[in-house]
Formats: C-alpha cells, sequence, structure tokens
C-alpha cells in the first residue's frame, strides 16, 4: 500500500509538473503575441543565419576539394577556390550580421516582456485581499516576482536566440547529410532524436523535480530574510542575534540540501549527454571512414563530414544546455505565473462604477460573514445603522468583531450574505478605489512609506499643496516636530517609518487622514501612541474634525469615547447593547459597565503602587493621564 501511494504521488507530481511547464509556456507565448512584428524580425533573421550556417560546412568541403585535385597556377582551379572562399566569408558576415539583429531586437523584446510582467504581478499584488497578504511573507513576494523577470530573460534568450537555432540547425544539416549520404542521415537522425529524448526526460523531469523544491527553499530562505532583518528592532530588543542566526542555519541548510540535488542531478544529466554524443561522433565519422576506404567519398566530402558534425556536434551540446535553462527558467517563472492566476479574492463587479457623492449614512442589513479557515460565522444577521454625522465608538473585548467591522466597510471582504449600504449604494456594486477614496482611516500601529514626510502626509491627497500639508500636520500636532528635522517635510522616513517615534508616526498618519476629508473616518485608538501634553492636542483636534463627518472610533480604552453620540457594544461577535456612555453605565450587568469598571479598576491599582513606589524612593510617580 505505501508504494502504490508513493507512486500516485509521484504520477501526481509529474501532472503538476507537466501543468506548470504548459502553463508557463503559454503564458510566454501570450506575451510574445503582444508584439508580433518584433517576433517575426526575430524569426527570419533566426532562419538566415541558421542557413548561413547550414551552408558554411558544405562549401568548405568544396574548397578542399577545389585545393586537392588543382593546380593554384591554373586560372579556372584558382578562380574555382577564390570563389567558395568569398562564399564563406559572406556566408558568416551574414550569419553574425543576423546574430547581431537578433540580440538587439530580442534585448526590446524581452525588456518589454519584463517590464509588463513585473508591473502585472505588481498590479495584481497589490490588488489581492488583506487575507492574501495577512498569510504572504513579503520578502517572498518580492522574491518571486523578482525571480520570475529575470527568469523571463534567460527563457527568451534560451527559446530565441539558443534553442530555435539549434533545431533548424539539426534538422537543416540532418536534411544535407542524408541528401548526400542517406544512410549516414538516418544515424545523424537516430543518433539525434535519442539524445533530445534522454535529455528532455532528464532535464524536465529528473532536474526539474529537484529545482522545484530547491526554489520553494529560496523562497522560504529570502521571506525569513526579509521577516528577520524588518524585524531587527524586536530582534535587538531581546539580544536575539545568535537565535535568529540559528533559525537561519536551519533553512539554510536545507536549502543547500536542496540546492546540491539540483546541482549534482544537472551534473549526471550533463555527463549523459556528453556520453551519447560522444557515442554519435564515433558513429558518424567511422560510417565516413568505411565510405572513404572504399572509394565512395573524396577528401572535401570527409571535410564536410567533419565540419558538418562540428557545427552539429556544439549545437547537440547547446540543447542539452538549453533544456536545461528551459526548466531552471519554468522552475523559476512558476510562481510569478501562479500570481497572474491567482483569483483576486475581492474583485469589482464588472459593471462597477464609482460611488457617488457620499455624506456618510451607514447601513448594515442582515450582514452574514465569516472568514475563509473558520467553520462559524463571526456575524450572522448583523444589522444596524449609523446616521450621516454620527460620531460612533466601537467598543468589546479582543476578538468581538470590532476591527472586522471597519474592515466590511472599506470591502477588505466579501459578505457571505446580505449588504452594507452608504447613503443607499450597495458597497459591492461599487468600485473599491472609489469607496476606499471616501473614507479615512488611522491605524492602531501605523504604517509609512520610505519616502518624505510630505509625500506621506499628502498620500491621502496627492494633488495636496504645500500649505494644505501643513496645515494637516497642525491640526494633528505635527508641525513643530517636522520642522525640526533635518530636511523638514522633505526628510525620509526610513522604511515604515522607522526613522520616527511612535509618537510621531502616529501623528502622521492623523495629518494624513485630516488631508483626505473624507466623510468617513475610522479611527482605531488613534491616540494611543501619543503622549499625555500631545494627546490632549490631538484630541481636542479630533473633537472639531470629526462634526460633520460619520466617525467610527475603535476604542480599547473606554475614556476616549465618552464623549461620542453613540456606542456600539460588541461580545462574541453580536451587538449586545448601544447607546451614549452614561446610558449603558446605567444598565446593571450590561457588558460595557462591566469593562468600563474593570479598566477603572486596574487604573486605581495601578494610581497606588505607582504612589507606593514613590514613597519608596522619595519621589512621586504618576501614571500617563487619561483623556476624559
Amino acid at each position: 500500500m505505501p508504494a502504490r501511494l508513493h507512486t500516485l504521488s509521484k504520477r501526481f507530481h509529474l501532472d503538476m509538473r507537466d501543468g506548470a511547464f504548459r502553463d508557463v509556456v503559454l503564458f510566454t507565448v501570450r506575451h510574445w503575441s503582444s508584439q508580433p512584428a518584433r517576433l517575426a524580425l526575430i524569426m527570419t533573421a533566426i532562419l538566415t543565419a541558421t542557413l548561413a550556417d547550414m551552408l558554411t560546412p558544405l562549401y568548405s568541403g568544396r574548397l578542399v576539394d577545389i585545393v586537392a585535385r588543382g593546380d593554384a597556377m591554373e586560372a579556372i582551379a584558382w578562380n574555382a577556390a577564390l570563389a567558395a572562399f568569398s562564399t564563406l566569408v559572406a556566408l558568416g558576415l551574414v550569419a553574425l550580421a543576423m546574430r547581431y539583429f537578433v540580440s538587439i531586437t530580442n534585448a526590446e523584446l524581452t525588456l518589454q516582456m519584463m517590464s509588463d510582467v513585473t508591473s502585472d504581478g505588481f498590479h495584481r499584488v497589490q490588488r489581492f485581499s488583506a487575507d492574501w497578504h495577512a498569510n504572504s511573507f513579503t520578502g517572498s513576494t518580492v522574491r518571486k516576482i523578482s525571480r520570475g523577470m529575470r527568469a523571463l530573460e534567460l527563457l527568451n534568450y534560451t527559446i530565441l536566440d539558443a534553442l530555435f537555432p539549434s533545431l533548424m540547425m539539426l534538422v537543416g544539416s540532418t536534411v544535407l547529410l542524408g541528401w548526400h549520404w542517406p544512410m549516414m542521415g538516418l544515424i545523424v537522425t537516430g543518433g539525434s532524436l535519442v539524445y533530445l529524448a534522454v535529455t528532455g526526460i532528464m532535464s524536465l523531469r529528473y532536474v526539474a523535480a529537484a529545482a522545484s523544491l530547491a526554489n520553494r527553499w529560496d523562497t522560504k530562505l529570502g521571506g525569513a530574510l526579509a521577516d528577520a532583518i524588518s524585524c531587527n528592532t524586536v530582534v535587538k530588543a531581546f539580544g536575539a542575534e545568535a537565535r535568529e542566526d540559528q533559525r537561519l542555519a536551519k533553512i539554510m541548510a536545507k536549502w543547500r540540501h536542496r540546492t546540491r540535488r539540483t546541482w549534482v542531478r544537472a551534473t549526471i544529466n550533463g555527463t549523459a549527454q556528453s556520453i551519447m554524443l560522444v557515442i554519435l561522433n564515433a558513429a558518424v565519422i567511422g560510417y565516413a571512414l568505411r565510405l572513404w576506404s572504399r572509394g565512395g567519398v573524396s577528401a572535401g566530402d570527409i571535410a564536410y563530414v567533419l565540419a558538418s558534425l562540428s557545427v552539429l556536434y556544439g549545437y547537440l551540446r547547446d540543447v542539452g544546455l538549453h533544456l536545461r535553462n528551459v526548466q531552471r527558467s519554468v522552475s523559476d517563472m512558476e510562481d510569478l505565473v501562479d500570481i497572474q492566476d491567482q483569483p483576486l479574492g475581492v474583485a469589482d463587479h464588472p459593471e462597477a462604477a464609482a460611488i457617488g457623492t457620499m455624506k456618510g449614512r451607514l447601513e448594515f442589513e442582515k450582514v452574514h460573514f465569516y472568514y475563509d479557515n473558520h467553520e462559524l460565522p463571526l456575524y450572522s444577521e448583523l444589522s444596524v445603522s449609523i446616521k450621516a454625522g454620527e460620531r460612533v465608538g466601537l467598543v468589546g473585548r479582543s476578538g468581538s468583531g470590532k476591527t472586522t467591522f471597519v474592515k466590511l466597510i472599506q470591502r477588505l471582504h466579501d459578505l457571505n450574505g446580505g449588504r452594507i449600504l452608504i447613503d443607499g449604494q450597495d458597497i459591492s456594486k461599487v468600485t473599491q478605489a472609489s469607496l476606499r477614496s471616501q473614507i479615512a482611516i488611522v491605524q492602531q500601529e501605523p504604517i509609512l512609506f520610505h519616502r518624505s514626510l510630505a509625500e506621506n502626509i499628502a498620500y491621502s491627497r496627492p494633488g495636496a499643496d504645500q500649505a494644505e500639508i501643513e496645515q494637516a500636520a497642525r491640526l494633528a500636532n505635527a508641525h513643530q516636530f517636522i520642522l525640526n528635522m533635518p530636511k523638514g517635510y522633505g526628510t525620509l522616513v526610513g522604511e515604515r517609518g522607522v526613522k520616527l517615534s511612535g509618537g510621531e508616526r502616529q501623528r502622521v498618519a492623523i495629518a494624513r487622514a485630516f488631508l483626505a476629508n473624507a466623510p468617513i473616518l475610522i479611527l482605531d485608538e488613534a491616540t494611543s501612541s501619543l503622549d499625555s501634553e500631545s494627546e490632549i492636542l490631538i484630541q481636542d483636534a479630533m473633537n472639531r474634525l470629526t462634526l460633520g463627518r460619520t466617525t467610527l472610533v475603535i476604542a480599547h480604552r473606554l475614556s476616549t469615547v465618552r464623549t461620542l453620540d453613540r456606542l456600539l457594544v460588541f461580545d462574541r461577535s453580536r451587538i449586545v447593547g448601544e447607546g451614549d456612555h452614561d446610558a449603558l453605565m446605567r444598565l446593571d450587568g450590561g457588558v460595557y459597565r462591566r469593562l468600563f469598571e474593570r479598566q477603572t479598576l486596574e487604573l486605581t491599582k495601578n494610581l497606588i503602587q505607582e504612589q507606593l513606589h514613590g514613597d519608596h524612593t522619595g519621589r512621586a510617580r504618576w501614571p500617563r493621564s487619561q483623556s476624559g
């Protein structure tokens, strides 16, 4: 039974390999077809250069016959030799010119294709669902796209500049030899077919299987490197450099083992090809000597056979190399092609139009939703209405569904039932870009681009001028610290904003949201990273700026939402209470009241501990102030 399972598994793997090979070839041909004129010119030039190569051994043999039979002092012999020599030079120049033209034109074709596949890959990755990005390593994704782009370069060169002319040369030389000596043509044809069959099977089956597995570990290696380097501050915080070295070493050992196996198999494949070429070479030369011993061929004929065999030998040897390059390119491009074939997850409706003018009225109508990896729904028949301009707090324990609520408003996930309306417009029927342009969000852990402060603030409204950018920064209490930076608003913030403190990043993100001037504002505990003084200033600014906007505040510290118009209390993915702070506090045994009293008790305990600690050290230490 285990042997049977192994056989089925192996067959399945080969079927997958065949499918991957077919997908990559179709993907490449599809991109070739977008540049038909260049492709036609390349093919014509390749055929011309190959024809010149095929005729070169023939005229070399004629030159040898002329020299062997004639006298250099005789005008006829001299002219015939000069004509053969001139033809050889002309054939060499034609082949050289055509190859130069092929290289230049193929470079243009390939560069355009590389640009297209990279842009297409980036386009799709940017539009994949939030779940896809949450489950993917950034480093691995970048490596898949860049590796596939480079593999396309090798594949184009291999097929157009190498493999295609090699096959044309093989067919043409075999036909010419067979035309002069049919038996020799049969020997070359049979030997070449065996060589190509064995080479193809070993390259695309034996070597490719190992190369595909090695590529997967190469992707894991890239992901591990990016993961550790991007989290270097955490590594340093826990003194975990040696631990990360050990973790990488384990992955590197697997990568080294898989890659070594690929290289060993490639070496075995190359050695097998060389053995077959030696046998073919011996068979053809042996037959030619047999013909010569019987007076069936001249010295020029022998020279022609040797020259043809030499050229053919080089082309056949290169066919093996080209097939290995094709196999490697296919393996390297699998992930890129897979990205192109993956569904977007959340896609615009075919007839989706831009969302109309919004005031910000939100309605959940019997919303049913569950994550793909969960059997039970997160929301079941959830209905809630939020008026335009209403300031609503989303409160509850962690995991109760608050963050998913705002993600669904942004349409980061599709619903399993029901619908969400904004001003009566079903958000599943409008374009995602237009929907999200009407929603400003400040996350609890803001992410900035490695660009200037001005660019980061203006990201929500690229057309904003410097005065508008600075006004948004003032409202977010960020203007002063920006002016103190080395280059002011032109200062680069580092990857993900690493050059700024947490509070500074938060204020830049708040300024970005203010500049958006969107009718819907989402705040995910947006003041949690600010110091006490900045928090008070920002809270005042936010109170002003939220007026007239539909505002959703995800609150972890309940003291920050006491002044909001309404609170929605989530518990186990259901809204179990709603009302303002005072109304909810009057409910005995209510979830909100229990949470608020627990936070108040914890704050009191912390205050007492801080005061006791201050008594022991001779100075009082006060906790961070809580607004409200």
